[in-house]
């Protein structure tokens, strides 16, 4: 019974190690942006990226500069970057997850006409690069007087394939037998949806929402195309500013490309039990 019970654990353990050095792999970098960021430049230009360690060199000064805008002009709209790139993630998330859930679960529960060569585009549209929708979309914000707005940066995407794709497979495994008790009751097909089937599909939601939340926070090529003022940039085109062929910041491009790390770390601490749960279950049709 032992050996039964030390064969079982060793694979347990053998697997427990792997699972330590690939984090410790993942996290290598994150920890050496996370001392560089208390380096002075003068370091990092001398010795790039490394592990040693020198209390005398640590400094708080790079964290300064941040966030400290009457000090240091040149990062004087960072706290502004960081609020435009919360206000267009969050309003980006809200809409592409509420349409995209509605597209979805049509395709997926209601029979009609032309249902297949719909999802077909769907489909179709996910294997076009982003590129060549450049030009066309940005005709079309010109069009609309949408340029160098927010709503130039998210309508665009407001509905977005790979969401549809998702919502559509994981509405097929839900059980239709709520669909008709709900219509013999007088419910309406909207009432169904909010009431019944969108608490039903949570963990895509939350699978979803970290996805796209991540895809819109770290967007760089259709924000620097469409916005054009220093008070609209999201943090990526901020960011990127910093480092010109005058001067490169370094010291404060690091300082603050870490700080946009946290509002993902918040996300996903707030949707990690919906993650997995989504992800396996919106796999499997039926």
């Amino acid at each position: 019974m032992n050996d039964k019970k030390a064969g079982r654990s060793l694979p347990s353990v053998l697997m427990l190690i792997l699972f330590i050095v690939f984090t410790v792999v993942a996290l290598f970098p994150l920890f050496a942006l996370l001392l560089a960021s208390f380096k002075p430049s003068q370091e990092l230009l001398r010795y790039g990226l490394n592990l040693k360690i020198q209390p005398e060199l640590l400094t708080l000064r790079n964290y300064m500069s941040v966030f400290l805008p009457n000090e240091f002009g040149a990062t004087s709209s960072y706290l502004l970057w960081y609020k435009n790139s919360i206000v267009i993630t969050a309003v980006f998330t809200v809409i592409c997850l509420l349409f995209s859930s509605l597209v979805g679960y049509g395709l997926a529960v209601y029979r009609f006409a032309g249902r297949n060569l719909i999802f077909l585009m769907v489909l179709v549209v996910m294997m076009i690069p982003i590129e060549i929708l450049l030009l066309p979309m940005y005709k079309l914000m010109i069009s609309l007087k949408l340029i160098d707005t927010i709503w130039g940066v998210i309508l665009p995407f407001a509905v977005a394939p790979l969401p549809i794709f998702f919502f559509r497979q994981y509405a097929m495994g839900l059980p239709k037998d709520f669909l008709d008790a709900s219509r013999i009751d007088g419910c309406t097909e909207f009432g169904i949806f909010f009431r019944i089937m969108m608490p039903l599909m949570a963990p895509a939601y939350g699978a979803m929402a970290i996805l796209q939340a991540l895809h819109s926070w770290n967007n760089f090529l259709w924000p620097i195309i469409v916005l054009r003022t220093n008070e609209k940039l999201t943090l990526p085109i901020g960011l990127s500013s910093l480092v010109t062929p005058y001067g490169n910041n370094y010291d404060i491009l690091i300082a603050g490309s870490l700080l946009t790390v946290l509002p993902l770390i918040v996300l996903f601490l707030f949707f990690q039990r919906f993650f997995i749960s989504g992800l396996t279950v919106g796999g499997v049709k039926g």
